[in-house]
């Protein structure tokens, strides 16, 4: 690293004004504040100092995040092995995964950063990390059949679209992972719909694999797979969906780091709950609605994401409980659509800004009347 740093040291005034680089200065600043603690400090006004910044709260969401993700690689090529009725090693499901989850990732951090360095550029300023999280997300809510270039057109209208618009990392108001996923949903609705589009093929593999989502089924009448099955997570279903144990890791980090709010993700948690029990009158069948499709990962990553979600503690509550509501309202409910956890956090996104306010305004009215009745 220290050879790393004195070549960085001998490039900066190649970037600095009225060096050769001068217009990639961001470019620079941003690789360096990745690698590097910036070397820049406050110099006036009152400022909170703390030891964790943007960067270690990505890289943390990023580490929370391997678990499913690894495992997604090798159920990927789990499902494959077993659709084909083939017997596999573990090395052999676990690299036949790689090769189909890999690019994708590759594709997503390729085009999004691309986008942002060349905004940052563009409008002169830093570099920010938020896109280390939303890149490694949007592969991992996708189908993993998704051809290449759907993957890089979802990512760039994500942020774009999703990001950009409103000001960069910070400023959207919606998750841009999930905007994405609702982009590809929308746009190429015939490759994240129907029973062939959650099990991998091969050259020289069956053309047509049928692999309908136990959610998809269940919905239907017959899920096909116990809680147990939906808990470990061998089962088809999105790469980074499955696995409610990886899941849960991932959790247990966020929490421990205090990334995420423990708030928001109990409430989401609840409300799906209680929603299930409503309708399905049922507590295991409520209960394995939890661990199908995407409503674990979205509640453990994406509902929790500080940005776009309620930022006062009562808020949280009230936000997570209408996601876990509207997530199972739109799944039971609605024949066409049996996955909601997407369209719910998108939904309470829009929202929690109007969730804040209430809190806020109700908490200035009670002061108010305990002032005028003190005096």
């Amino acid at each position: 690293m220290k050879c790393l740093r004195e070549f960085l040291d001998k490039q900066k005034p190649h970037f600095c004004e009225g060096g050769k680089f001068a217009k990639l200065h961001s470019v620079l600043t941003g690789f360096e504040s990745f690698l590097f603690v910036p070397n820049t400090v406050t110099s006036k006004g009152a400022h909170i100092r703390d030891a964790v910044d943007l960067k270690r709260t990505m890289i943390t969401v990023v580490v929370a995040l391997l678990p499913a993700l690894l495992f997604g690689i090798y159920n990927v090529g789990y499902q494959h092995y077993l659709a084909l009725g083939q017997d596999a090693s573990f090395w052999c499901m676990v690299g036949f995964g790689l090769l189909k989850v890999l690019p994708m990732i590759i594709v997503s951090y390729i085009v999004g950063l691309g986008i942002e360095f060349t905004v940052a550029q563009i409008k002169g300023h830093e570099i920010n990390e938020g896109f280390l999280v939303s890149g490694i997300l949007i592969p991992m809510v996708m189908p993993v059949e998704a051809p290449l270039w759907m993957v890089a057109v979802s990512t760039a209208f994500a942020v774009i679209i999703g990001k950009e618009i409103f000001g960069g990392t910070g400023m959207n108001i919606w998750n841009p992972a999930l905007v994405a996923r609702a982009f590809f949903f929308f746009a190429y609705p015939s490759m994240i719909t129907g029973d062939k589009v959650w099990v991998a093929n091969s050259c020289g593999a069956t053309d047509a694999i049928s692999a309908a989502t136990p959610l998809a089924n269940q919905v239907s009448g017959d899920c096909g797979v116990t809680l147990c099955d939906s808990i470990i997570g061998l089962i088809p279903g999105a790469i980074g969906e499955t696995s409610v144990v990886a899941i849960l890791i991932g959790a247990v980090i966020l929490l421990a780091t205090g990334v995420a709010s423990w708030r928001t993700m109990l409430s989401v948690f609840v409300g799906g709950f209680v929603m299930s029990l409503v309708i399905m009158g049922n507590v295991d069948d409520a209960l394995l609605q939890l661990c199908l499709g995407g409503f674990a990962f979205g509640a453990v990553f994406m509902a929790t994401d500080p940005v776009t979600s309620a930022q006062t503690n009562v808020g949280k509550y009230v936000y997570g409980l209408l996601v876990g509501v509207m997530a199972i309202l739109i799944r039971l409910k609605n024949p066409g659509y049996p996955e909601g956890m997407m369209m719910a956090i998108l939904l309470m996104n829009s929202f929690a800004p109007l969730i804040d306010w209430v809190v806020v305004q109700a908490n200035i009215n009670r002061r108010m009347k305990r002032a005028k009745v003190n005096a």
